[in-house]
């Protein structure tokens, strides 16, 4: 009834998803639309896991959502965070399902701020946090190289400028180029192949990688991050030496050692050969003027050793040890002649008290010693019977006797 109404009254009846296809349509056929540029600041900023990017763009009164796609996504130089104040390039229409308008995004690039040097200072910040350019891995530069390794592109003022500086500071210094690109797309592979393959080179012992000046674009191969790690990882010491003095790379900060130009780090690399041989003679001075002064302190020590008494006159001190000698060994002989004899004296005390509790002593007073055959000592009369035989030591010599009569205690009868 209530639609019968509506068309009696001449009024239009529309569904939901009719006025929103309505809605988008009008977007969609909107020429500004279809191409506009949009400056705003991004907030609720999200990087889906599926590679697309989802963020509001405001300003003071309002705002819009932004989808922006993988594909396009990877194209971006910069890293898009919250608060960033960009510019944003998209087609307008309506996300049917939710009935808003939407900006899906094909390019965004920073506002105020070139997209380069935001994705240079960036790349910076998270490889500094890293630790990636920490002094303490800094290696310092060896002060007589064998070879030095070049990483540039073959022609061009800078690797003239470098040889030439080469030359000019030490002739005969072994330069070993490795030709790379130093501009383009393919320029970040080019330097990292270059640099693995000079750093292998045994004589090798230190590295200059650069170019000559130019545009922030044309210096941007020095900006990558695979090379910046690939110099950190090289085995010998790299020197970075890319543009002008004001240019500056992430292969100058992930370097041991930075040079504003190629010709300086040509003057950094390789040694001055007249300043080496003037440091080799003032070497050679001092060490000559250093013998001469130890040979002249010996010979002073050697005047004054052979000017002592004892070199002087040796038999005096062979006289005197002599007489020293001499009263040491008749100090020695009245020492052992005193033990000596009193040694004996106690060696005689004892073969006394010895000699008192010897049988021996006993049987020189008149006793005997009785045993009978079988070897016992008789000490009472009654182990024995008439008839037994007995042996009796005496003090001189032994008797053998025969029992004939047997008695008690001294003074007792007979048995």
């Amino acid at each position: 009834m209530e639609s019968f109404a509506l068309a009696e009254s001449g009024r239009q009846l529309l569904t939901v998803r009719e006025l929103t296809r309505y809605v988008k349509d009008l977007l969609d056929e909107d020429p500004l639309l279809r191409s506009v540029w949009v400056q705003g600041e991004i907030s609720n900023f999200k990087w889906h896991h599926s590679g697309h990017i989802y963020f509001t763009l405001k300003d003071e009164v309002a705002q819009v959502k932004v989808v922006m796609f993988r594909s396009y996504a990877n194209r971006l130089r910069f890293r898009p965070e919250n608060g960033m104040q960009v510019i944003v390039q998209g087609n307008v229409t309506v996300f049917e399902r939710d009935g808003v308008y939407q900006l899906y995004a094909a390019a965004m690039e920073p506002y105020g701020l070139g997209a380069l040097h935001l994705e240079f200072e960036q790349l910076k910040r998270r490889l500094a946090a890293e630790g990636l350019f920490d002094e303490a891995l800094k290696r310092p530069l060896p002060r007589l190289p064998r070879a030095v390794g070049l990483v540039t592109a073959p022609t061009g003022a800078a690797i003239r400028d470098m040889i030439t500086v080469a030359r000019r500071r030490f002739p005969g210094m072994r330069l070993v180029l490795a030709p790379a690109l130093v501009q383009g797309p393919d320029a970040p592979e080019s330097l990292i192949r270059a640099l693995g393959l000079v750093a292998r080179v045994p004589e090798v012992d230190v590295v200059i990688i650069g170019r000559g000046g130019g545009s922030l674009e044309d210096l941007w191969a020095f900006n990558d991050e695979r090379l910046a790690r690939a110099i950190r990882a090289c085995p010998v010491p790299v020197v970075s030496a890319v543009g002008h003095e004001t240019d500056y790379t992430i292969a100058d900060f992930a370097a041991d050692l930075r040079a504003p130009t190629p010709s300086a780090a040509a003057e950094l690399v390789v040694p001055s050969r007249s300043e080496l041989l003037g440091v080799v003679d003032g070497l050679r001075i001092r060490l000559s003027t250093a013998a001469r002064r130890l040979v002249e302190r010996r010979r002073i020590r050697l005047r004054a050793l052979t000017e002592r008494p004892v070199l002087q006159r040796p038999q005096g001190r062979v006289l005197q040890d002599r007489q020293r000698l001499d009263g040491l060994v008749r100090r020695l002989e009245y020492l052992g002649g005193s033990l000596l004899a009193a040694r004996r004296r106690e060696l005689g005390g004892l073969a006394g008290r010895l000699e008192a509790l010897s049988p021996l002593a006993v049987l020189a007073r008149g006793y005997a010693i009785a045993r009978t055959e079988e070897g016992r000592v008789v000490k009472d009369a009654a182990q024995l019977q008439v008839g037994d035989r007995l042996d009796v030591l005496l003090h001189r010599g032994s008797v053998r006797c025969q029992v004939e009569e047997i008695r008690g205690d001294a003074g007792e009868g007979t048995r």
